[in-house]
C-alpha cells in the first residue's frame, strides 16, 4: 500500500469527504457477503465505517476473494474512495451512515482466533470472562467512549487549572507512612530489609510544603490508595483532582469550583449553569432538615402549628415540622413503609 494515502480515522468521515482517497486501519465489526459484493463493517477508536469490495469495480479479480476470507476482529489496512451512500443505502444509525468506502486495496495486517465473546455494547458475557479478556471488552464502543470521555474530562479540568495559573506537581508515591482514614499498603525496601515504604492516601503533607515552599496553586491527578474493603464508594485504589491554594478567600474556591464543574459536565452533555444557588446551613436544615439536601426534592418541610394539638408532648415542642403530600392521606401504611 502507497504511503502517499493518508490514514484517517474511520469513525471522522462524513458527506463532504466523498471524493477522497483514504486508507483505514481497525478491526473487522462484522462481514456480510453477497457474492460479487462484499461489504465489511471497520472500527477503529472513532466509530465504524462501511467499507465495499465491488467485483466490477475492483482492479484485481483476487481482492474479492481475500475479503471474503475476512473473519471478525481481523487487523486490516484499507485503501480506496469516500463515496456517498443514497436512498435507502444511507443508514441514519450511524454517524458514519452518509457514506462508505469503496475499496481498491486490502492488506492483512492480522488474523485472530474467533472472540470468547461478540464485541458489542450488548455483550452477554460475564464479567469474570470480560475481565479475564480486558483487551477485547475495551474494544467495545461503550467502553472506549468512557475511557474516551474520561480522557476528556482530564484534558478540560488541566485547561482551567492552567488558565487559573495552578502548578501541575508529582508527589512520590513510595513515601513514609502517615495517620489518615484507612490502612496504608505497605512495600517492604530491597535496601533497607526490615523497612517498608507506603503507598499514598492522599497527597497532603506534600501539597503542604508546596504551599510552604512559595508555589501558591497546586494542582495533581493524584492516584491514592487505602487498603480498605471495596464498597460502592471504597476503592484499593483510585484518582482524584487533588488541590491546594495559598491566600484564597471563600469566593474565589467557589467561583474556582464553579469553572471546574462547568467545564467537565458538558463532556457528558450535562448542561451545568453558573453561578450554583447558595444556602447557609441553617436554611438548609430549614427547608430539609439535612445539611447536604438534594434540591430536587420538592417536599420541603414546613412548620406546623400545633397549638391546638391533644398532644402535650407537641405543643412542648419548640418547632413541629412536616412535609405536605398531596393526596397522601390515602396512602396505604404498605405506601408509606416504601416512601
Amino acid at each position: 500500500m502507497t504511503a502517499l494515502v493518508p490514514r484517517v480515522p474511520a469513525g471522522s468521515l462524513r458527506r463532504e469527504d466523498a471524493g477522497r482517497t483514504v486508507q483505514v486501519k481497525g478491526w473487522v465489526h462484522r462481514r456480510r457477503d453477497f457474492g460479487e459484493l462484499v461489504f465489511v463493517d471497520l472500527r477503529d477508536r472513532s466509530g465504524i465505517l462501511q467499507v465495499v469490495f465491488d467485483a466490477e469495480l475492483l482492479d484485481e479479480p483476487e481482492l474479492l476473494a481475500r475479503a471474503k476470507e475476512l473473519r471478525g476482529e481481523y487487523v486490516l489496512a484499507v485503501t480506496g474512495a469516500i463515496v456517498p451512500r443514497e436512498g435507502s443505502a444511507r443508514n441514519p444509525d450511524m454517524p458514519t451512515g452518509d457514506v462508505e468506502l469503496r475499496a481498491t486495496a486490502l492488506e492483512l495486517l492480522n488474523r485472530a482466533e474467533t472472540p470468547p465473546f461478540v464485541i458489542e455494547d450488548d455483550v452477554r458475557a460475564s464479567e469474570d470472562l470480560r475481565l479475564k479478556y480486558r483487551y477485547l471488552d475495551l474494544r467495545r464502543p461503550e467502553m472506549t467512549a468512557n475511557l474516551v470521555k474520561r480522557s476528556d474530562v482530564t484534558f478540560r479540568i488541566r485547561q482551567v487549572l492552567h488558565e487559573e495559573g495552578f502548578l501541575e506537581v508529582e508527589t512520590p508515591i513510595l513515601t513514609k507512612s502517615t495517620p489518615e482514614g484507612a490502612r496504608d499498603f505497605l512495600v517492604p525496601s530491597r535496601v533497607h530489609p526490615g523497612e517498608f515504604y507506603a503507598l499514598p492516601q492522599s497527597p497532603q503533607l506534600f501539597k503542604q510544603l508546596l504551599m510552604v515552599a512559595g508555589m501558591e496553586r497546586y494542582y495533581q491527578i493524584a492516584r491514592c490508595f487505602r487498603d480498605e474493603d471495596l464498597r460502592a464508594d471504597r476503592q484499593p485504589e483510585f484518582t482524584q483532582v487533588d488541590l491546594e491554594l495559598s491566600f484564597p478567600d471563600e469566593e474565589t474556591v467557589y467561583a474556582l469550583i464553579e469553572k471546574l464543574f462547568a467545564a467537565v459536565f458538558p463532556a457528558y452533555g450535562i448542561p451545568c449553569p453558573v453561578p450554583f444557588p447558595r444556602m447557609t446551613h441553617a436554611e438548609a436544615m430549614d427547608r430539609f432538615g439535612i445539611d447536604r439536601p438534594d434540591t430536587r426534592f420538592g417536599l420541603e418541610l414546613r412548620a406546623l402549628d400545633v397549638s391546638a394539638s391533644p398532644s402535650e408532648i407537641l405543643r412542648s415542642a419548640e418547632t413541629v415540622k412536616g412535609i405536605a403530600v398531596p393526596g397522601g392521606a390515602a396512602f396505604s401504611r404498605k405506601r408509606l413503609d416504601e416512601l
